[in-house]
């Protein structure tokens, strides 16, 4: 992959170009597949014919030249990224310094026991399920729970098999 921004050859998965610190896809000056310059407004690149992506505005970000680049390697336990080329970067969500990690067996637990009331989405932090689940049993009088509890069970259930391992911020779950 080649940076449109200015012709530097760079790793596919980066963000920034390594040598003009321009994201990855903007700039229309060079062809990503080849590397070979382009004309403005061409469609097509004259040297290989790929297709040119239409012109997307999107944020630059510039590096001080004294500073040195790095790129890093993707560690193997890290989730792969299925970002789609030209969509802006989505940055993970930390948890807050000193709040611990929530349990998998008490997340699970409270799902098979207290399900249908949704406490367990409540506990791991997806309030918009944990809600549905409160307002079907709660609304209905207790007529519509065993939906709730079923549901409720089953997540519990997937909670304890490892099926589930994140909770709403997308922390992984205490064993």
């Amino acid at each position: 992959m080649y940076c449109r921004h200015c012709g530097a050859e760079m790793n596919s998965d980066a963000l920034i170009c390594p040598s003009c610190g321009v994201s990855a896809g903007s700039g229309s000056t060079y062809c990503a597949n080849c590397g070979a310059e382009s004309q403005p407004g061409a469609v097509f690149c004259s040297h290989c014919g790929c297709q040119f992506a239409p012109e997307q505005a999107q944020q630059t970000y510039y590096q001080n030249p004294s500073q040195q680049s790095y790129q890093s390697q993707p560690s193997p336990d890290a989730a792969p990224n299925y970002q789609a080329p030209g969509q802006g970067y989505q940055p993970p969500v930390y948890q807050p310094a000193g709040a611990p990690l929530k349990s998998k067996m008490a997340a699970g637990l409270l799902g098979i026991f207290l399900g249908c009331f949704g406490v367990h989405n409540f506990y791991l932090g997806y309030t918009t399920k944990a809600v549905i689940q409160l307002c079907l049993t709660l609304l209905s009088c207790g007529i519509l729970s065993f939906v709730s509890a079923i549901w409720g069970f089953i997540e519990g259930v997937l909670l304890l098999t490892g099926s589930i391992n994140v909770d709403g911020n997308g922390m992984p779950l205490q064993q």
